[in-house]
């Protein structure tokens, strides 16, 4: 049930691709593949499926999600510069956790840390507040968060606990 789920978040996020950014529809599936996130784990847990598998899975289906959605949202939204470097900066300390994680265990890591999941929340969140607060204020409370769970999932990584 759960990778169903999973695999419902992936087809919604390519879906997103067919609509305008910022229209109805748009945030009905944003919203949708946001809450199959938020939900898919838990029902792992509660049915006793949770496998590794369904992790990659999970962390598949994020990364798509994430990726449509910078597609989308990049050219409908100003970002200044001083954003941009502050996410390419969180971006290469969450590839040096990949590749370091790599190196120690010989296998791709993935954290779900509290901070981790609680990055994914804030960051689900923050498209649907551009039309109430500016992101040059929004931004700096999203980073933040992000850079501190990146690097308490390197720290956790390097030390083997996983949360």
């Amino acid at each position: 049930m759960a990778n169903t789920i999973s695999y419902i978040r992936i087809i919604l996020s390519a879906t997103l691709l067919f609509f305008p950014v910022f229209s109805p529809a748009f945030y009905l599936l944003y919203t949708l593949s946001g809450f199959s996130d938020m939900i898919d784990g838990t029902i792992a847990r509660k049915t006793g499926t949770v496998s590794k598998f369904g992790e990659k899975l999970d962390t598949a289906a994020d990364f798509i999600f994430v990726a449509i959605c910078l597609i989308k949202f990049i050219p409908a939204i100003q970002i200044p510069l001083w954003l941009y470097v502050w996410i390419a900066i969180i971006a290469l300390i969450k590839l040096i956790n990949i590749v370091s994680g790599y190196i120690m265990q010989n296998k791709l890591v993935t954290v779900h840390s509290f901070m981790n999941k609680f990055t994914g929340v804030v960051l689900f969140v923050l498209p649907l507040t551009f039309w109430i607060i500016d992101l040059k204020y929004s931004g700096i409370a999203v980073c933040t968060i992000a850079t501190f769970a990146a690097v308490q999932e390197g720290h956790f990584i390097r030390t083997g606990r996983e949360n």
